[in-house]
């Protein structure tokens, strides 16, 4: 590759990843729970599984995640799990790599996943436990090969987005902040 074409795709890679943090954070957006046809509804004998597609500030744009498990007879979680890509270091260094090269990714609960002070948005679907197993199946086997994480080619969104298309749903674009990302989602799938 010449010199030209090198500084040429690193600037497109810079861009991508700088338009990805040009807009704000709402304030917490609604809640909003469906099954997994997308209607709307409450939790019933039949839908004791879920899984929740989330979004929560953070110092930088914030993070995309998925929460999922069993829930008890008042929609409580029970025991919940995260699924999500970022990268495998609290430390900011490889955060800050990661937009430009993929650096080691982890596929856990990172810090402030589960705390309702920092969510921003979420989809809950309810599911059988059929589906549920189907999808923890899926969350498994994308754990096992994600790897590495990077911003503005295979990001949180994108970790999420796999998800959700594998349970047949449409899914936007991985360049929009986290929060932006799940309302999209939510509204692309819900009647």
């Amino acid at each position: 590759m010449t010199p030209t074409k090198s500084r040429l795709s690193l600037f497109v890679l810079f861009t991508l990843a700088l338009t990805s943090c040009q807009t704000d954070d709402k304030p917490p957006q609604p809640r909003f729970v469906s099954d997994a046809s997308g209607a709307q509804l409450k939790t019933s004998e039949a839908n004791r599984y879920f899984i929740e597609f989330r979004s929560r500030y953070a110092l930088t744009y914030g993070h995309t995640y998925a929460v999922f498990g069993r829930l008890d007879k008042g929609g409580g979680m029970i025991n919940p799990e995260v699924a999500g890509l970022a990268p495998a270091s609290a430390d900011p260094g490889p955060y800050v790599i990661g937009h430009f090269v993929p650096v080691p990714a982890s596929t856990g609960a990172t810090d402030g996943d589960l705390e309702e002070a920092y969510r921003s948005a979420s989809w809950r679907v309810l599911l059988t436990e059929a589906e549920y197993r189907e999808t923890v199946a899926y969350i498994r086997k994308l754990q096992a090969k994600s790897k590495f994480w990077e911003a503005s080619i295979y990001n949180c969104n994108a970790f999420v987005a796999d998800i959700a298309r594998s349970m047949g749903y449409k899914t936007p674009s991985i360049w929009l902040r986290p929060q932006q990302f799940i309302t999209k989602l939510r509204e692309m799938n819900t009647g």
